[in-house]
Formats: C-alpha cells, sequence, structure tokens
C-alpha cells in the first residue's frame, strides 16, 4: 500500500497552533507559504536579547486557535470557542490590536511585554531555511506503543502528515529526494524533539515528557524529518509519497 499524504498544515504564527490546508502550492527553495510568518517576540535586538513566546515557556498558547487568510491578509484568533480578536497582521493598526491581545493574554510573563512581528524567512537557522516538516503516522503509533497512552499528532506541528509508510523508515530518507504530490522535496535533517511537544493541544496543560520517553524507548529524540522544496508543485490530502 503506497504511503500518502493525510494532512497538510501551516502554522501562520510561531509558537500557536496550525491551521489545516485542502491543499498546498510548493515553490522551490521555499517552505509552506505564509508558514511562521509571524511571531510574538519578546525583548530587542538578536540571539539571547531576542527571543519568541512558545510552548516550550508558555504553555497557555495552546488554548488559541487561529484562523489565517492571506488575501487579506487577515488574522483570526480564538479562545474556548470566541473569537478574541480580527486583524490584518501586516498592517500598523492590525499588529497594534494583536500587540494589546497578547499584552493582557501574556501579562505577568517573566519575558515581558509581548509584541507581535512579521519574521524575516524561516524560524530555523541559516544552515536549514525554510523547512518543510514531515511527521510519519506509523512512527508515531509506534512512540504510542512506547509511551502507553494516544499521543495527539498535533504536539508535533508538522506541515505534512503521512501513513502507510513503515514506522522510522522516514530516517533512511536522509540525503535522499521524495515525491509529494506534484512536488519534490530532499529530506536533510531528522527533528529533534524539545519540551513544546510535552503541553497537551486541547487543554494546554504538560501531562507528558515527550523528549524523555523518546530517549527511553528509542534511544534519541527524534520524531519527523525536515526537507526543503527541489522542485515546487502542486500538494493534497490523498496524494503519494514516493522515495526517488
Amino acid at each position: 500500500m503506497p504511503s500518502t499524504v493525510q494532512q497538510i498544515c501551516r502554522f501562520p504564527v510561531k509558537g500557536l497552533n496550525g491551521d489545516p490546508l485542502e491543499q498546498v502550492a510548493l515553490i522551490a527553495g521555499q517552505g509552506l507559504p505564509d508558514d511562521r510568518r509571524f511571531g510574538v517576540v519578546y525583548g530587542t535586538g538578536t540571539g539571547a536579547k531576542r527571543g519568541f513566546f512558545e510552548l516550550t515557556r508558555e504553555e497557555k498558547l495552546a488554548q488559541l486557535r487561529i484562523a489565517y487568510d492571506p488575501a487579506g491578509p487577515t488574522l483570526t484568533i480564538s479562545r474556548q470557542g470566541r473569537q478574541v480578536v480580527t486583524a490584518n497582521p501586516s498592517d500598523q493598526t492590525g499588529r497594534m490590536l494583536l500587540n494589546q491581545f497578547f499584552a493582557g493574554f501574556l501579562l505577568g510573563s517573566p519575558r515581558g511585554t509581548p509584541s507581535f512581528q512579521e519574521l524575516n524567512g524561516s524560524d530555523r537557522d541559516a544552515a536549514l531555511p525554510n523547512p518543510v516538516s514531515i511527521i510519519n503516522l506509523a512512527s508515531l503509533r509506534d512512540f504510542e506503543r512506547v509511551a502507553r497512552q494516544p499521543v495527539d499528532p498535533r504536539r508535533f506541528r508538522g506541515n505534512i502528515m503521512i501513513d502507510s509508510l513503515p514506522a522510522w523508515s522516514e530516517f533512511t530518507w536522509l540525503g535522499r529526494e521524495v515525491r509529494i504530490g506534484g512536488a519534490r522535496l530532499r529530506v536533510i535533517e531528522r527533528i529533534e524533539r524539545c519540551a513544546a511537544t510535552n503541553v497537551n493541544p486541547d487543554s494546554a496543560e504538560r501531562d507528558m515528557n515527550i523528549p524523555l520517553t523518546l530517549r527511553k524507548g528509542f534511544g534519541h529524540s527524534d520524531l519527523g524529518v525536515y526537507a526543503q522544496v527541489v522542485d515546487g508543485g502542486l500538494v493534497k490530502p490523498g496524494d503519494e509519497v514516493v522515495e526517488i
């Protein structure tokens, strides 16, 4: 049975929940359009003086749901089923509204006052620009076996979820190319998991230690792979995934 795409998801705001897509047109040398385009920033400058509000330290961010319309662009944030802010994240007035919301939502954070910003390029370092993250659901099921409980795939924030591939066989793709729908990608790197995955995407509580469970069960803390788009093309759920 061929491996197929099960779900596609972008994350317009770094650190927040994802926005499922019915299809995506990948472009060579780029990640998913609008993926990690924005971020909620603390501090100033670069390096240790500047960082992002993320689930690693601000688990309450998992309470938020977002919908993004690139045509506006328009970003809508909801909490507990209620819309709390809708704004154009690319103009001054929209950013002011978003800043006001996050200032209240993250009030008291030791990281200081949040600033909603449009990011330049990928949130990854220069060694791996514009990655697309791929999650093999069979590997996740094998992890569930070790964890002895269900594990929501949303914890791993994958761009492309695939299935019907043997567990962990995606790691054999390193340095190789795969065709996903109409696009061709080169698999570059395994994804090392951090404490952000410990946060339950529904309850916003830290209820697991996923990196530790991976290390104990498999001798590493990796789940999923990063790839870069070599040839662009349309990708949608149901498309086959084939190693070239």
